[in-house]
């Protein structure tokens, strides 16, 4: 499982003229699910994103949590991020979960979230989505859970 966080000041996704969600101050969470994913890895997922401290203190650092700012969530399902690059110039999504399964994985991702954060949106799952997002930073960061199940070396 994959998800591109980008600390935002503010974030939409519209379908067909529809705003189907938005936030102010926040992340939004591009989420990408893979053909080996289970419950454990949204699990593990949601763990680390509700802990990561990216947004600074009063110091200027980056030492709050989304939980420790009240921000939102704005969370949007994205294939695209299972893409195989590694032949060719046309990606690859072989390594994506199918439909049936990725939507079951994203809906419980949002369920988790919700368990913590108040106001956590999102996009319409399978469909064409505009998003518009203001980048506080810019700031975004990559987690995928296979790199979180390797040990850190150094």
């Amino acid at each position: 499982m994959r998800a591109l966080i980008q600390r935002v000041a503010h974030a939409s996704v519209t379908v067909d003229g529809a705003v189907t969600g938005q936030i102010e101050k926040g992340y939004l969470v591009l989420l990408g699910v893979t053909e080996t994913d289970t419950e454990a890895e949204v699990t593990m997922l949601t763990d680390k994103l509700l802990k990561l401290r990216l947004f600074p203190d009063a110091e200027g650092k980056t030492n709050c949590s989304i939980t420790d700012v009240n921000g939102s969530l704005l969370v949007i399902s994205q294939f695209t991020l299972c893409a195989d690059c590694r032949k060719g110039t046309r990606p690859s999504f072989s390594h994506a979960a199918k439909p049936d399964e990725a939507n079951r994985l994203y809906e419980l991702f949002l369920s988790r979230c919700r368990e913590v954060i108040p106001h956590v949106d999102c996009g319409v799952f399978g469909a064409h989505m505009d998003v518009d997002l203001r980048n506080d930073g810019p700031f975004t960061v990559m987690l995928d859970t296979d790199d979180l199940k390797r040990p850190r070396s150094g």
